[in-house]
């Protein structure tokens, strides 16, 4: 046999369901027992409603508002957690970071809300075509990076053609073609995850001083 009861947050709103069950088809629930599962479920509903909501802020945290990627510090944190873990189980580890070619010279002509527009297509098109084991995160202005766990350097630079290419085949806003540049980076067994990131970031300015719209490896 089996007793369900509904949990429900302070509101009165289901969010879930209490069940217990037993062996024995004689067998019946007392009135004791139903009273405490009464009580338990009125504790738990508002519990649980409220671990939902400290989840749904934490992912909020840890986003960045205007293009919905992971924010510099979630970057920064996954980052040393991701190098120590390729560290300790010598697994390959690669770093994209790049930036809009020219983000400057967008905003002088669009202005900064329609250059924080385009930003976030920007984004959303990284999205598109990041692995699901991959991290996107802006880092800062019109600086992106892609933690790519279990992958090479060739893995890096094909990760940084698929994004070109999804940024340039289609105009942004009033942008037929817009460019990206970037510098990626393997880990190497005496990096730290902040020596890794600058050696990637090294290598994007290195790509802007060669011409833009180009990736240079580190």
């Amino acid at each position: 046999g089996g007793l369900a009861v509904p949990l429900r947050d302070e509101e009165g709103d289901a969010v879930g369901t209490l069940a217990v069950f037993w062996r024995g088809a004689e067998r019946e629930p007392s009135e004791e027992e139903v009273s405490l599962l009464e009580e338990l479920a009125a504790s738990a509903g508002p519990s649980l409603e409220n671990a939902r909501r400290f989840r749904i802020a934490r992912q909020l945290a840890d986003l960045d508002a205007l293009t919905n990627l992971h924010n510099r510090r979630y970057f920064h944190e996954t980052l040393a957690r991701e190098c120590a873990r390729a560290h300790r189980y010598d697994r390959r580890l690669a770093l994209v970071v790049f930036d809009v070619d020219d983000f400057k010279a967008i905003n002088d002509r669009i202005g900064h809300l329609a250059g924080d527009s385009v930003l976030a297509a920007v984004a959303e098109r990284v999205q598109s075509v990041v692995r699901s084991a991959d991290v996107a995160c802006r880092v800062g202005g019109d600086e992106f990076a892609v933690i790519l766990p279990e992958s090479t350097l060739n893995d890096a630079e094909q990760l940084y053609s698929r994004v070109q290419f999804a940024v340039a085949a289609r105009p942004i806003g009033p942008f037929d073609r817009i460019h990206l540049s970037a510098g990626i980076a393997e880990l190497a067994r005496e990096d730290s995850s902040e020596s890794f990131f600058q050696r990637a970031d090294q290598a994007l300015y290195r790509a802007k001083e060669a011409g833009k719209g180009r990736v240079v490896a580190a």
